[in-house]
């Protein structure tokens, strides 16, 4: 997975996006109180704590990086994102607001899509190593539950309101209680 570490790195993730939230006037959206500024201005400030993270740090960096974690955590209550830095790939598209929640221990790849209700976390308490991990150009339904540890290769598509708890390969669409394998592209 790629990191944001420099500002070109951040460019090139927000304005990936950006795009792909289709953020044409910022201002207006705002003022308009439309829900896809609320996703943007969320990503906009993970991003820019990311970089904060990552960067190699000079003194003066500790101020904005003091910012983006109280707005980070300020913007989580608010809209109900609980998406930790440094778990998303490029390209992350979350459709519109509604709760989300990506544990630390999970990563997902690039381009992947998810909707609200998604929850990614651990079978039960006590994993030693619970980690998840989402391949790229992954497509996560409405109410899905991902629970690791567990392994979700690229280009899958998950069903919404399905239940996953084991491995899942490349390239196929899955769905259920738990989740099985539907059909493979």
């Amino acid at each position: 997975m790629d990191v944001i570490k420099t500002r070109k790195d951040l460019n090139r993730f927000l304005t990936i996006e950006k795009a792909k939230l289709d953020i044409k006037r910022p201002f207006i959206m705002r003022i308009t109180y439309s829900e896809g500024f609320r996703v943007y201005r969320f990503f906009k400030n993970l991003r820019y704590l990311e970089y904060y993270l990552n960067k190699k740090k000079k003194p003066w960096d500790y101020v904005p990086l003091a910012w983006r974690y109280w707005n980070h955590r300020r913007m989580k209550l608010k809209y109900s994102f609980y998406i930790h830095p440094n778990t998303l790939g490029e390209g992350f598209h979350l459709v519109h607001s509604g709760f989300v929640r990506i544990a630390v221990f999970a990563t997902l790849g690039k381009n992947c899509t998810v909707l609200p209700r998604v929850l990614i976390g651990k079978k039960k308490p006590g994993i030693e190593n619970p980690e998840v991990i989402i391949g790229d150009n992954c497509y996560i339904g409405t109410g899905v539950t991902i629970l690791g540890p567990i392994k979700i290769g690229n280009n899958v598509t998950i069903a919404a309101g399905s239940v996953v708890t084991q491995d899942v390969p490349d390239s196929c669409i899955i769905g259920g209680i738990p989740a099985k394998i539907l059909k493979k592209l």
